[in-house]
């Protein structure tokens, strides 16, 4: 198992530490785990980060969110949460509403087409995470996501 992200990359060398291995194994992994969701939500016409929308919307339920809370949850940070928006609300995924009191805040929330569409890949994305991750167990499971989590307070 040792050196095989060497193999992949065309690596001749030794990395010049074991964090900088870390680290190019992560992106890559993360990659290939994206590149998975993206082949399930293509048959849907969407993209991945419209995908996390509408599951933030489904789980923010009839209050919905304001788009500074969407960008906030997002998976992975996306800079024009509006032009995603836009395309969601145009397929009618998803509908806006401006404040009655405040007319700035503009409220987002999935509509019931919205709901359908994200019931009809529930089970072929679940399928798809234990595909790529069940093979690891409960115990390897639970240690990487502790490992990551640590990680990932540190780039914070």
């Amino acid at each position: 198992m040792a050196g095989r992200l060497r193999s992949e990359i065309r690596r001749s060398k030794p990395f010049a530490g074991a964090e900088l291995e870390a680290f190019l194994n992560l992106q890559r992994t993360a990659d290939a785990l994206a590149r998975g969701l993206a082949e399930a939500l293509k048959p849907a016409g969407l993209s991945g980060p419209q995908y996390n929308i509408l599951r933030i919307l489904r789980g923010a339920g009839a209050g919905g969110c304001v788009c500074r809370e969407l960008g906030e949850r997002m998976v992975t940070r996306d800079p024009d949460i509006t032009r995603l928006l836009d395309r969601l609300e145009a397929r009618d995924l998803v509908a806006r509403e401006r404040g009655r009191e405040d007319r700035r805040v503009v409220k987002t929330r999935v509509t019931e087409k919205g709901l359908r569409l994200l019931e009809s890949l529930d089970a072929p994305v679940a399928d798809l995470h234990r595909r790529l991750l069940g093979h690891l167990g409960a115990r390897r499971l639970r240690a990487l996501i502790e490992l990551l989590e640590v990680a990932r307070e540190r780039a914070r």
